[in-house]
């Protein structure tokens, strides 16, 4: 907001201060000055930062669907601060992991948020294809943000185990099935379009494999349960249960047994389903931000540029490039090029048409095919009509290599304003010289094929051998 600020001010400030002169000393708190003209000041951008963020949540918390978010947010983050306050009475790093799924849910519900305010924004300058990849960045920020709180857990119980505190569990069971209850009614009661497409989209956890088999062998012995445990679980519950299962065992054994390592050993069973949970979702977000093609799209893509590619006057595809713009939204480039009598807009319109089934956003780049006949690249050596000696270059330039055809070296290299060279010999004093009858036009340098022929058999009937001639 700052840099389109600076970026309207003009180049020129033009005020005018009036200040009674008049007066003698230095001019007192209530003098007025009368100001006249443009005068923007320097905007603070702190302030501009804070004004714009105000701006757009007090927008944003208009909307029905908002104001139930912000209802469950406040409700998980009261949660979590409770859970945070009985970890610290428990001393147990288990109830801390399980907090920190919670602490998840924070994030994600922000996502939320997030969302609503994109889909009330539209394209700018800055963001031609629009807000949308701002969801995809919080999504893979909150899985980041989740592995790396599981990794700090893996570190603590690690110190836990060298050094095993006492754990008091008096409130450890309370707070197990407390965070499981908050966690589960923020999974169900807020609809989350970005991380729903992302737990369906992306690859399956360790975790939900392994609760596939198990349900597969479940199924087999009790069909009912078939149409429960067959699906694919949602893994945000998957963990909730794992999460839920582990404080459990680790709070019968530290109260039957007074097995306190127990608590630190469920810390890292929580750690490492959280890591192996939000790792393919971290997988699936980073691919998106790294624009990479989809695999699952790549037969169906080449299937459409081989269809658009036998259509009337397109000769090639160059440069194409297809990537994932945000969740469900396939957007791509591809550079076209045709004949020189095809009609652009017609082509451009067949390929839309193609590609536009698939690829939201699309742009398409046509060029007509640019061949120029080839020049010349040799002049007189040794021999009039002799070819180019080593080391010599040409005064016409290189020759164009043409996209289309590789021309023979058939033409003589002659220029168009310039008659040949006249050549004596000892027998035959008539000098044989090849002016055209008038200059050419081609800008190239070439001579035509017809007076080529004439020069080239001329020379051949003479018997002696040729002198050469120094243009310069």
């Amino acid at each position: 907001m700052a840099s389109s600020s600076y970026s309207t001010m003009p180049d020129l400030i033009s005020s005018s201060v009036s200040i009674n002169l008049g007066q003698d000393g230095p001019p007192s708190p209530g003098t007025k000055y009368h100001t006249s003209g443009t005068i923007y000041p320097f905007p603070s951008m702190k302030r501009s930062l804070l004004w714009t963020l105000v701006k757009e949540v007090s927008g944003i918390a208009q909307v029905k669907e908002a104001k139930k978010i912000f209802a469950f947010l406040t409700f998980n983050i009261m949660c979590s601060v409770i859970l945070l306050l009985w970890c610290h009475s428990t001393n147990s790093m288990a109830l801390t992991a399980f907090a920190y799924l919670t602490i998840f849910d924070i994030f994600s519900l922000l996502t939320c948020l997030l969302s609503v305010w994109v889909q009330r924004q539209e394209p700018s300058a800055s963001f031609s294809f629009g807000y949308e990849r701002f969801e995809v960045l919080a999504v893979f920020a909150s899985t980041m943000l989740a592995q790396l709180g599981s990794l700090f857990i893996v570190k603590e119980s690690v110190e836990c185990i060298i050094q095993q505190p006492e754990i008091h569990t008096g409130r450890l069971l309370v707070g197990t099935v407390f965070g499981f209850v908050v966690h589960v009614v923020l999974t169900f009661c807020v609809t989350n379009r970005a991380m729903n497409h992302v737990v369906e989209a992306s690859t399956s956890s360790w975790l939900q494999e392994h609760m596939a088999d198990m349900s597969e062998s479940i199924c087999t012995i009790i069909p009912g349960l078939s149409k429960i445990l067959l699906p694919r679980i949602n893994p945000m519950l998957l963990i909730g249960i794992g999460s839920s299962i582990a404080l459990f065992i680790s709070y019968i054994l530290i109260d039957a047994q007074s097995y306190h390592t127990a608590d630190t050993w469920a810390a890292i069973c929580i750690a490492v389903m959280t890591c192996g949970t939000m790792f393919p979702m971290s997988v699936y977000t980073g691919k998106i931000l790294l624009q990479t093609t989809p695999s699952h799209i790549l037969s169906q893509l080449d299937k459409l540029l081989r269809e658009a590619s036998t259509l009337d006057g397109v000769l090639e595809f160059r440069h194409e490039h297809f990537w994932t713009l945000s969740f469900g939204t396939l957007a791509g480039s591809v550079q076209v090029r045709v004949r020189r009598d095809a009609d652009e807009q017609l082509v451009l319109a067949h390929v839309f048409n193609r590609l536009s089934n698939l690829v939201r956003v699309l742009t398409i780049q046509i060029f007509k095919d640019d061949w120029t006949r080839g020049s010349a690249f040799a002049v007189l050596g040794s021999s009039p009509f002799g070819p180019l000696s080593s080391g010599a270059t040409s005064p016409m330039g290189a020759r164009a290599q043409s996209p289309t055809h590789d021309y023979a070296a058939s033409y003589l290299p002659v220029s168009s304003f310039r008659p040949l060279p006249t050549v004596t010999t000892p027998n035959i004093g008539v000098p044989i010289v090849g002016t055209p009858s008038k200059p050419l036009t081609d800008s190239a340098g070439i001579a035509r094929t017809g007076i080529a022929g004439v020069a080239t058999s001329r020379a051949s009937a003479i018997p002696s051998q040729f002198t050469p001639v120094d243009l310069s």
